[in-house]
């Protein structure tokens, strides 16, 4: 059957639909059928999206990759202006200002709180104007049209029916529109030929860095600079760059006896101003065999909502991480039972509809960032937040939904790596951390494989962990260690050098949960993003039982914290893996330069030992036989919880993991127990087992 001519109508009805949408928006701008405060606030996000539509507008007739006479620099800085810096503190984005209004002017608060939503909902369509997404922008403007006439025809009813007809409105859109949005975001995730980005990166001038204003993010002197500062690297550089990362990629699929071979397309995830980086990566990827997925970040909601783990995709700077911070539950607005049902199934459906791309994924290649500047955020009560009942939804809806996307993402053939690199905010010595970065993710992986074989030797030997802690960390902890039938042929650790978690290294186990006990205590640390001030997790046969940290005053506010962001809505967490991280020159790094708060996870979990609460390590792999380079297979790779995937498969996986790093000078001392035998490893942050004293060299300079 042929569908071009229907597709063409159904183009020419979403031009028309859009011509109306923006021709009823202009006249808002105009008329003044509402009172104050509703007046203001509807014209100003009418301003906003005829802004959204000028650009639209703009780029349609223009080839992606060439100038024209937008002046992208000063469109892009408009549309970010009302939420960056002190203007968020008077948009209509801020929680916190919306309920102002509603107060000061004696309005209903829940009202507001649903024109917030639906403000920061319409900021999330600045990236579908640069792609020319006609369909998702028209939806949306009618949506705001809707809301609109419902003030203007109901506000005398009061504002108890009114804020029913918002409730609905939103509700209804999020609910009618699903098939199509998650459609969408899934065909995204998995089709090469959803190339927006590979176009740009590919056949973009990349030595003028105003092509980073045509993906339509944000972007500061942070991605201007980067691709200015590689621009300057020889073109071996470059390559030898791409090629640490994607050699990692595709020997992580021969370590782990995966079949690369049965794979067409992997999933590049990266920073905007890499451009030149990602090209060299695509061709080398390419020569795998490998076709490039690369798509966005969320925008929306409902994608924000339900994907964990940060900004998942490509993205450029993030505008401001507090406003970030408020919506990240805004899905509670519409949240439900019935909503979930619905979303599974289609999640069910599409992935069907799409298996051969599913099942010929092979997962991310992800370039990290660090330099940020550290970021803290204040808790608002009057943000969207998930009750109490949609938490327990949600924990159920991400479990449901892991277990399905393993089953056509096969997770027993997928791989992974990440790599990470320093951006400019990082401070005045960038260059010279960038290129340390370079050689730290260059370093001689052979040495460091025979130095952690000393340390799995020792580890093999013991029955248990002690860590404790020292210099204000009040540490105390001992990890319970799996037994070995054949200690000749049988180890617990993996050996880890640099391939998917690049740079080296670390030796890592799933520790057994009964006989895991004590206190965890780091004095600062970042996790997902989030700073967090003295936390403490006390365990109890593996499980997180206790928790706390020093964040705020109310110390409810801090167990929130913890719930929301570390535990994820989970009534508790087992401690799913501990490693002992052998990166001194990392470490080095950080001291030298007082860059470590700035570390990101991927290095500074080398810089010390580090215990992950959630999934072990081997999440969904733990069937697979894997062996250290002595030859030795690796069978600690599950736990008394995990173990229930064949049996009650919905209790077994968290679908979250979350490395939590002691750095080497707040360490007493790490020591291997068997029996009355005590083994040291580390006392007073220095490395004095037999045969690793060459990781302390960096230690001492």
């Amino acid at each position: 059957m042929d569908f071009t001519g229907y597709l063409g109508d159904v183009r020419e009805m979403d031009k028309e639909r859009y011509e109306l949408s923006t021709e009823r928006i202009r006249e808002i701008c105009g008329e003044k059928q509402l009172e104050e405060p509703y007046y203001s606030y509807f014209s100003a996000v009418a301003d906003f999206l005829l802004c959204v539509t000028s650009v639209y507008e703009g780029l349609e007739n223009f080839e992606l990759c060439k100038p024209n006479s937008l002046d992208l620099k000063a469109v892009n800085s408009e549309l970010f202006r009302d939420i960056i810096g002190e203007n968020y503190e008077k948009s209509y984005a801020n929680p916190e200002f919306t309920l102002k209004i509603a107060i000061d002017n004696g309005c209903n608060q829940k009202l507001w709180q649903m024109l917030c939503f639906l403000y920061t909902e319409l900021r999330g369509l600045i990236p579908y104007a640069f792609e020319g997404d006609l369909e998702t922008l028209v939806r949306y403007l009618e949506l705001f049209i809707e809301v609109y006439c419902s003030f203007c025809y109901s506000l005398t009813s009061g504002e108890a029916v009114l804020e029913k007809e918002v409730f609905e409105a939103i509700y209804w859109f999020e609910r009618d529109n699903l098939d199509y949005f998650l459609k969408k975001r899934l065909v995204d995730k998995l089709d090469p030929g959803r190339d927006f980005a590979l176009r740009l990166i590919m056949e973009a001038d990349l030595s003028n860095p105003d092509y980073l204003y045509r993906f339509g993010e944000y972007i500061t002197e942070n991605e201007r600079r980067t691709a200015e500062f590689l621009n300057t690297l020889p073109e071996k550089e470059i390559k030898a760059m791409a090629a640490t990362y994607t050699e990692g990629y595709r020997i992580g699929f021969l370590k782990a006896g995966k079949p690369l071979n049965k794979k067409k397309t992997v999933n590049i995830r990266y920073n905007l101003g890499f451009e030149r980086l990602v090209r060299e990566a695509v061709k080398q990827f390419e020569a795998m065999g490998l076709a490039p997925v690369i798509y966005r970040a969320a925008s929306l909601s409902s994608d924000i909502g339900t994907e964990r783990g940060g900004r998942l995709g490509y993205f450029g700077a993030i505008p401001n991480r507090q406003c970030d911070y408020d919506h990240r539950e805004d899905i509670a607005l519409y949240w439900d039972r019935e909503y979930q049902r619905r979303r599974l199934d289609l999640q069910k459906r599409v992935y069907e509809e799409n298996k051969e791309l599913a099942n010929t994924h092979a997962g991310p290649a992800v370039i990290e960032v660090f330099g940020e500047t550290p970021f803290s955020p204040v808790s608002k009560d009057n943000a969207l937040r998930l009750s109490e009942s949609q938490r327990k939804l949600m924990v159920s809806y991400r479990e449901k939904s892991g277990r399905l996307t393993n089953q056509y993402i096969i997770g027993e053939e997928r791989s992974f790596t990440i790599i990470s690199y320093p951006i400019p905010e990082i401070g005045k010595d960038y260059e010279a951390i960038f290129r340390e970065t370079v050689r730290l993710n260059t370093l001689d992986y052979k040495l460091y494989e025979g130095i952690q074989q000393k340390l799995i030797d020792a580890l093999d030997e013991g029955e248990e962990v002690r860590i404790l802690g020292t210099n204000g960390n009040e540490t105390d902890l001992t990890v319970a260690l799996h037994r070995l039938a054949d200690p000749d042929r049988e180890t617990i650790f993996e050996n880890c050098v640099a391939d998917v978690n690049i740079p080296v290294g670390e030796v890592f186990t799933s520790p057994v949960l009964k006989g895991t006990n004590g206190l965890l205590n780091v004095t600062s640390v970042y996790l997902n993003g989030l700073k967090y001030i003295d936390l403490r997790l006390r365990f109890t046969d593996g499980l997180i039982t206790e928790y706390s940290c020093k964040n705020y005053e109310d110390e409810a506010a801090n167990r929130r914290y913890i719930e929301e962001n570390l535990l994820f809505s989970h009534k508790t967490l087992p401690l799913g893996e501990f490693a002992i991280g052998t990166n001194t020159t990392a470490y080095r790094m950080s001291r030298d330069y007082d860059i470590g708060e700035r570390l990101p996870i991927l290095i500074g979990e080398k810089t010390g030992p580090h215990f992950a609460v959630g999934d072990t390590c081997y999440s969904h792999e733990e069937d697979i036989r894997v062996y250290n380079p002595d030859g030795k297979e690796i069978v600690a790779k599950s736990n008394e919880i995990s173990e229930l995937r064949t049996s009650d498969p919905k209790k077994a996986y968290f679908y979250c993991h979350t490395d939590i790093t002691i750095p080497y000078d707040e360490l007493k001392g790490i020591y291997v127990v068997s029996g009355e035998k005590k083994t040291p490893i580390i006392e007073n942050g220095l490395f004095v087992l037999p045969g690793t004293e060459e990781l302390n060299v960096p230690l001492l300079k």
